[in-house]
């Protein structure tokens, strides 16, 4: 039974470690965003939130997958007590991450203008998406480095990259936005996104360094580093499904954020109310409503190489255990911030934005909480126990209803109808997360076996 409180008491401190760095993250966050909604305004953050889905793509191409690989592979190493395997599963991420986001960014920088017209459908997009090509490679390097501690359970490393990185991208916008006014000009949406540029690098440059520092003072035994082939296998057999589930995910995410501006012309918008509406949803409103879930994002990175250790190890109750406590926690917290965003909905838009429309959004995707908090946890278990297909099909079945909704609803019932297709979204999405992880854990059982096999 030690074990298991050790488990629980590593969970909470890296949760407590993240969730630290995130609201702070998101505080910083908050000033930003309104400082760009009075400097570039609602269509200007219309503008630069449709190459979003463009930067959701080339990560989930280069990065994410691997990042979370590396993590259920280096805690696997360290279960084994394999220091030098764990490093052998960093070491070949990260290069193929390289490979890949390099790639990424020589096809982006040059086919920029052909992407933002083609498919954004604004050639405003076109310079905004060469500068952001330079950023990929800064990113997969210090993906690739968090997904290591978050695999060691050190929570630090990554918190702090969190920190730099949002502190460097707002540093410097505001400090391109004082040059400017000082030239008697405006901040243009280029140099927001070179802020982007500039937090991946400083992150990457606090990653790097750390681990040259800690992996320098580390001297602890371990076996022979792992075979390469046999290393680089067992990570593409995760990466590679991983992936190419997160890039469908993300074009079917794509191709909704696209289209929605364009259904809201065909309910009645102009083409720049249509973005303004949609900059005032995804840069305003919908910041507010992801404020709480700093605290469940943390829990679920930590939880894909806590499930996965449990179930290597055959420890059930432990799994049982941490299932149960996440569905209750983040029910609470769920509800919890339901009641707080029906009653200050509308007070938040207008003085956090000075805009009412955003308060409307706040109190009405309010409802969305208790089952987008559920199901982001869930899915971090699912993968824990090895169910990457089940997430995928799981989110598809959400982006599905989510693009139905644009594409019936919103050319007949405005915006609100795109509200309610989320809260559907996510509540299917919950609550055949929770039936499903009942089928799978149902030979589960809280039993002496079972605990004497903690021991």
């Amino acid at each position: 039974m030690k074990k298991l409180y050790s488990t629980k008491s590593t969970l909470l401190t890296g949760t407590l470690f993240l969730t630290l760095a995130g609201i702070l993250t998101r505080i910083i966050g908050f000033f930003y965003r309104i400082f760009l909604s009075r400097t570039i305004g609602a269509e200007g953050l219309g503008i630069y939130q449709l190459i979003a889905p463009v930067t959701a793509i080339c990560f989930a191409f280069t990065a994410a997958g691997i990042q979370t690989s590396i993590s259920k592979f280096v805690s696997m190493e360290v279960g084994r007590k394999n220091d030098a395997g764990a490093k052998t599963y960093l070491s070949i991420g990260l290069f193929i991450s390289l490979c890949l986001s390099t790639l990424c960014s020589l096809f982006l920088y040059h086919y920029a203008d052909f992407i933002a017209v083609s498919w954004l459908g604004d050639k405003r997009c076109t310079p905004l998406l060469a500068v952001l090509s330079f950023s990929f490679i800064p990113c997969c390097i210090h993906a690739c480095i968090n997904g290591y501690y978050y695999g060691l359970k050190k929570t630090a490393v990554p918190s702090l990259c969190q920190l730099t990185e949002q502190f460097a991208r707002v540093g410097s916008v505001y400090l391109m936005y004082q040059i400017a006014v000082s030239e008697g000009k405006s901040l243009t949406l280029s140099m927001v996104v070179w802020g982007i540029v500039c937090g991946e690098a400083a992150s990457t440059l606090v990653s790097v360094s750390v681990f040259r520092i800690s992996d320098g003072n580390r001297h602890t035994p371990g076996k022979s580093r792992k075979n390469l082939y046999t290393c680089t296998k067992n990570l593409l057999s995760m990466a590679v499904p991983l992936t190419s589930n997160r890039i469908v995910l993300n074009l079917f995410a794509g191709f909704e954020n696209v289209m929605l501006p364009n259904r809201l012309l065909a309910f009645g918008y102009t083409q720049s109310e249509a973005l303004s509406v949609y900059g005032i949803l995804t840069g305003m409103a919908m910041s507010v409503i992801m404020f709480p879930s700093v605290i469940t994002n943390s829990v679920s990175v930590l939880l894909l190489p806590t499930i996965s250790e449990a179930q290597a190890a055959g420890k059930r109750d432990k799994i049982l255990y941490t299932i149960k406590k996440t569905i209750e926690s983040c029910l609470l917290l769920g509800f919890l911030s339901t009641a707080g965003f029906l009653v200050t909905g509308n007070f938040l838009g207008n003085f956090l934005f000075n805009n009412a429309l955003a308060g409307t959004f706040i109190a009405t995707l309010g409802w969305l909480c208790p089952f987008l908090y559920l199901s982001s946890t869930l899915s971090s278990i699912l993968h824990g126990l090895g169910h990457p297909g089940i997430t995928f099909e799981l989110n598809l079945v959400s982006c599905t209803i989510r693009i139905l909704f644009v594409l019936l609803a919103v050319p007949v019932w405005g915006i609100r109808s795109y509200l309610w297709g989320i809260l559907v979204s996510q509540a299917v999405t919950a609550l055949l997360s929770i039936f499903i992880l009942l089928r799978k854990t149902a030979g589960y059982t809280f039993g002496r076996n079972n605990i004497k096999t903690q021991k």
